[in-house]
């Protein structure tokens, strides 16, 4: 992984644990998670009049993706509408970057080195860690526990799928604009039979969370998927989850949830991943 593509997925991780709080914060999760999708989408469509269209061979690719993100996106409504943002959010970031490298290694025969998949392991176990520091202080909930973990199995099964799709349609954000915008009609889709109201009150109550949710939702994804075909996908799927420092300050600092030693332990533990990742080869 290069210098660039490094810093490139650390912006990506700022700005999706901005989103993530933005939608955490809001008192009706399904009018918050429609807004972002949404919100994706409308930011996608212009973006293809000036990147090529993706490779015919990559469609069903872009199927299957649009269908893990929307599995993704109601269970982390669920995970959301029981559990904290520091307790949610690590087990389900943290739990999909452990996935992806197991698969990618044993499956796709990707080759990594000793010292990154020990980074890889460093920080989903450290990332991880932060949501059973959580149990301590009372937060935990065995459902909202549950919810996260399968939210992280859909992480980590659409970062395979993207990752996998981008390269083999030539374009990033042509790929994942298409891809956006069907996972979009999709939900709305969905939305229309199972809570109407919800897509009425978007230009209202979720214009906020439609505009900035969506457009830091649609911009982080965009650059993961753009480092997806410039570094191995198991890499770039760790350290994007080092979001979880970036929804860690937020959760403190602007949600008010609790601090403790322990947590500020488990927050080292990423980043020493993060810095063993810089020590392995160039992809």
């Amino acid at each position: 992984m290069s210098m660039g593509v490094f810093f490139v997925v650390i912006l990506a991780a700022g700005l999706h644990a901005a989103w993530n709080a933005m939608l955490k914060g809001g008192q009706d999760k399904y009018l918050g998670t429609a807004a972002v999708v949404i919100g994706q989408a409308i930011f996608a469509i212009p973006t293809l009049f000036f990147v090529p269209a993706p490779d015919p061979s990559s469609f069903m690719l872009i199927l299957a993706g649009a269908g893990l993100h929307l599995g993704y996106q109601f269970f982390l409504m669920a995970s959301y509408s029981s559990g904290d943002l520091t307790q949610v959010y690590p087990l389900a970031r943290g739990s999909a970057p452990l996935i992806v490298a197991l698969v990618s290694v044993s499956l796709l025969g990707v080759s990594l080195e000793p010292i990154e998949l020990i980074a890889v392991a460093v920080i989903g176990l450290g990332i991880m860690s932060i949501a059973v520091v959580g149990t301590r202080d009372g937060l935990h909930d065995r459902k909202s526990a549950v919810l996260a973990i399968i939210t992280g199995c859909f992480i980590a099964s659409y970062s395979l799928i993207d990752g996998l799709g981008a390269r083999q349609a030539g374009t990033a954000l042509g790929y994942y604009g298409w891809l956006a915008i069907g996972n979009a009609l999709a939900f709305c889709a969905i939305a229309a039979v199972a809570r109407p109201s919800v897509l009425r009150r978007i230009p209202t109550e979720g214009l906020r969370l439609t505009l900035f949710g969506g457009g830091a939702s649609y911009a982080a994804y965009a650059l993961v998927v753009w480092s997806f075909t410039q570094a191995p996908i198991a890499l770039v799927t760790a350290l994007r989850e080092t979001s979880i420092i970036f929804a860690l300050l937020i959760g403190v600092f602007v949600l008010k949830e609790r601090l403790s030693l322990a947590k500020v332990a488990s927050t080292a533990i990423v980043l020493a991943g993060v810095i063993m990742t810089r020590l392995g080869r160039s992809a």
